[in-house]
């Protein structure tokens, strides 16, 4: 009876053992769920979760959040690169109609761009990053220049000063056709070959025979100060009828540094000397306080004479009172929006060039598990109280146009900001 008790028992178990064994073979040779089996799925209930707690209006500026997840979730299950699920999750991020809410991963200089404005403002993000970029560093290689895609085909829309593209004689409206025989990919076309040079073949006007082959050296961009040192790079004084017409391009206005950059040109270094300015707060980044429009609105303060050993004399006055004009188009955004605003506020002077972006509210980047950033937009702006700039954006006192496709380096719109400052002048004469 015992024997007969133990044999059932151990068949029993046996069958047990085998069905499992079965169960786990099976298990392991069948394709896992899609939602299970990709990485991209924690990524993206990531971008979802974290716009859910912190995107500025709880009602999702009139968008089904919820219904986001489930229509665009097994679409960005579907995808086969990062490219295809980063589109997606902007398609996702695009339904909420705001600025200030996109996704980047490490293919974009964006990426970088944006840690290097507010990696040293976060403490957050500085225990963060040596995760995911080499020894903490924010840089990538680059021959600086932004483009804009037109109808499929990519065009140099803009040149940092004393850069790699500006040294190699890159215009902007430039077509970007290939580099060195393959797409032009902003990031991965120059990864890596840092001093090296590579071949970009371009095309200047709409005929195929103006196609040519320009060699240029990229270099390692540091994000945290690319951009001021761009700015400095950029002043120049332009001398117009026998006048002297100070200019300076503010690529990002999301520090403290630029202002006091400016403040310092203007009031002690090589523009203090020029008859009239032109501020070009075209392209780039916004993001800081306007705190610098006190030099062109505040009341005339006290001169300050300095006289040194040998008797020559140094007089400087804190605040610009000579002619100035500021020049804007769609790439101007954020806190470049309000000065533009305050501009024509104060009537300080003339606002030329096109509507900027209407992107104006305050923003914060987030680290995802993966090194990506998502973009969100966490708290709304006004200006004077009641004025929302966002989705209206600024409208310029005087409209000029900058066709880009095959611009051949031509600027109308800065050329038109020194008539103006130039004729300012001539009044005041």
């Amino acid at each position: 009876m015992k024997r007969y008790k133990l044999s059932s028992l151990l068949k029993l178990t046996t069958v047990t053992l085998i069905s499992f064994s079965v169960l786990l073979l099976f298990w392991l040779v069948s394709p896992l769920p899609k939602t299970l089996a990709k990485p991209e799925t924690k990524i993206f209930e990531q971008v979802w979760q974290s716009v859910n707690d912190n995107f500025y209006d709880p009602k999702f500026n009139g968008v089904n959040w919820k219904a986001m997840r489930e229509k665009y979730k097994s679409q960005a299950m579907q995808t086969k690169s990062n490219q295809e699920f980063a589109a997606i999750i902007n398609q996702m991020l695009g339904e909420l109609q705001t600025s200030h809410t996109r996704y980047y991963t490490q293919d974009e200089p964006a990426y970088y761009q944006i840690l290097g404005i507010f990696v040293p403002r976060s403490g957050e993000l500085q225990k963060q990053l040596a995760k995911f970029l080499p020894k903490g560093k924010i840089e990538y290689t680059h021959i600086g220049v932004f483009t804009k895609n037109i109808n499929g085909k990519t065009y140099v829309s803009s040149i940092l000063e004393k850069s790699p593209a500006a040294a190699a004689g890159l215009k902007i409206g430039d077509q970007i056709l290939n580099v060195d025989g393959h797409p032009y990919q902003p990031i991965q076309s120059f990864k890596g070959k840092a001093g090296e040079e590579v071949k970009l073949l371009i095309q200047r006007s709409a005929k195929t025979n103006s196609q040519t082959e320009i060699a240029i050296a990229p270099k390692i961009y540091d994000a945290k100060t690319m951009f001021i040192d761009a700015q400095q790079a950029s002043i120049q004084n332009i001398q117009r009828e026998g006048k002297k017409i100070g200019y300076i391009h503010i690529w990002s206005h999301a520090a403290n540094e630029d202002q006091q950059q400016l403040q310092s040109e203007m009031i002690y270094g090589r523009l203090k000397d020029a008859d009239g300015l032109v501020l070009d707060f075209r392209d780039g980044w916004g993001g800081g306080d306007v705190n610098s429009l006190n030099l062109f609105t505040a009341e005339t303060g006290p001169s300050v004479t300095s006289v040194s050993r040998d008797g020559k004399k140094y007089t400087y006055i804190s605040q610009w009172k000579k002619p100035v004009a500021m020049v804007i188009n769609e790439g101007s955004r954020s806190s470049k929006e309000i000065y533009a605003y305050g501009f024509q506020q104060h009537k300080i002077g003339p606002v030329i060039g096109t509507k900027t972006a209407g992107a104006v509210v305050a923003g914060r980047p987030f680290f995802m598990q993966d090194g990506s950033l998502l973009y969100v937009a966490v708290a709304d702006v006004f200006v004077n109280g009641n004025q929302r700039l966002e989705g209206k954006g600024v409208t310029p006192d005087i409209n000029v146009p900058l066709p880009l496709e095959y611009a051949q380096g031509a600027d109308p719109q800065k050329e038109r900001a020194i008539e103006a400052v130039l004729g300012a002048i001539k009044q005041r004469d």
